[in-house]
């Protein structure tokens, strides 16, 4: 897996070895993130990447700009490979890997009243296929206290599933199909008066 682009364009990255991962295909990586500086969001971006893998997508994201990468995964080998991969890039400064189930992560995040709460720019979620919708729901609903309005979630799932089931506040607003990969942008739902004014 390499990078594609980008301060660290043909970086190399490292894979779980013996772990059961699914990285995003190049093919994929680089639609997506053809959208991504459509929508402007890269530079200078606090990026949580849950299920993270190898990282594929929070270090092509460092690599294009943005500021702080936060990588989560509950398997050891993964984060080996997050870990030997920030020490390969450099990035010892502004990756920071964590250890442990996606949930458990975001509940012991600051809660938004807390000086010290987190807002996350861009949040890339590819979780195992696998995983129920009940479960992609529940990692919703938990991380959209840390979103605003301008924050985007980037969802990867099986094209033969259903679109992700949004809890209340968020919303799809594009998805796209790749072959058997469906990627779905979320964000914040905007307030009725915002959306009055951009329809007037």
């Amino acid at each position: 897996m390499r990078i594609i682009a980008g301060a660290h364009k043909g970086a190399r990255l490292s894979s779980p070895s013996g772990a059961n991962t699914r990285p995003t295909s190049d093919r994929v990586k680089e639609s997506l993130f053809s959208m991504l500086d459509g929508y402007g969001v890269l530079p200078a971006a606090n990026v949580l990447d849950l299920f993270a893998g190898s990282g594929g997508l929070g270090f092509e994201a460092m690599s294009r700009g943005a500021a702080q990468v936060d990588f989560v995964d509950s398997s050891l080998a993964a984060t080996r490979a997050l870990e030997s991969n920030t020490d390969k890039l450099g990035l010892d400064h502004s990756a920071e890997v964590h250890t442990g189930d996606v949930l458990h992560f975001l509940a012991g995040l600051p809660r938004p009243e807390n000086p010290e709460s987190r807002v996350f720019d861009l949040v890339f979620m590819d979780p195992p296929y696998p995983l129920g919708e009940d479960a992609v729901t529940q990692i919703l609903r938990r991380l959209s206290t840390h979103l605003d309005m301008e924050s985007i979630v980037v969802v990867e799932r099986a094209a033969r599933s259903p679109e992700p089931t949004m809890p209340d506040g968020l919303e799809v607003f594009r998805s796209k199909t790749f072959g058997e990969t469906a990627i779905h942008f979320v964000q914040l739902v905007g307030e009725p008066d915002e959306v009055s004014a951009a329809e007037d």
